[in-house]
């Protein structure tokens, strides 16, 4: 199989790129690859072995020796290690922190990549994340860059986390702190991918941004739709 046949959704937090890469793998009937979810896995490991707060170079050894394993569906991804599902351990609030901490780890980073391409080599895959289209599979065929406003990706996370979230202004906060914390690592910083399809949701909905992105897809690689 042609592991071009790739569809990327890379962008910052909050823009949608998760529920985006789902939806559209669920409508031409191919496999989704939540790449946070990864990082989550790691970090949740690394919180249960106290290593959090150890240096990048203990924790880039540390996901060095782990484990980890994909099974790939078309609504969702499960999670093991070292034999132990953990997927649904992974959206709690502290291990979202965790997985932003230890994913800014290059030694990290580099563990989870050979992972990444070996999970896309059969192609038919939609996968998201923030540096799909350019460090982890940059001859995808189709490419999104998908983004909105640091005020409308903290009002969607809002709604998003209900009564939990706590204030508005944390969490702005907390968006830009990510967005700044994304662009500025050393390794893969998120980038507009060469050939990237840029796309601005911030005043646009859900599903007008589905369509398009849908209507792209099925011109690129000529899908028939579930």
């Amino acid at each position: 199989m042609d592991s071009t046949r790739i569809i990327t959704i890379d962008g910052p937090a909050a823009s949608g790129k998760s529920t985006l890469a789902k939806k559209l793998a669920q409508k031409i009937g191919w496999s989704f690859l939540d790449t946070g979810l990864l990082y989550r896995a790691l970090a949740f490991a690394a919180q249960r072995a106290g290593l959090l707060e150890k240096g990048p170079e203990e924790l880039g050894r540390f996901a060095c020796q782990l484990k980890i394993k994909v099974l790939l569906e078309k609504d969702r991804n499960r999670v093991f290690l070292d034999g132990e599902e953990l997927t649904d351990l992974l959206r709690t609030p502290m291990i979202s922190r965790a997985a932003s901490q230890v994913s800014a780890v290059g030694q990290v980073r580099s563990s989870l990549r050979e992972l990444q391409k070996t999970l896309g080599e059969r192609g038919n895959l939609v996968t998201e994340g923030r540096d799909q289209g350019s460090a982890i599979f940059p001859k995808a065929r189709l490419k999104f860059y998908l983004t909105a406003s640091p005020e409308a990706r903290a009002q969607r996370r809002y709604l998003e986390l209900g009564k939990d979230s706590g204030p508005l202004s944390a969490i702005l906060q907390s968006v830009l702190e990510r967005d700044h914390q994304d662009s500025t690592r050393a390794d893969d910083p998120l980038v507009i991918p060469a050939g990237a399809v840029k796309v601005d949701s911030t005043d646009k909905s859900l599903e007008s941004v589905f369509e398009f992105m849908l209507q792209k897809a099925i011109s690129v690689f000529g899908v028939i739709c579930k």
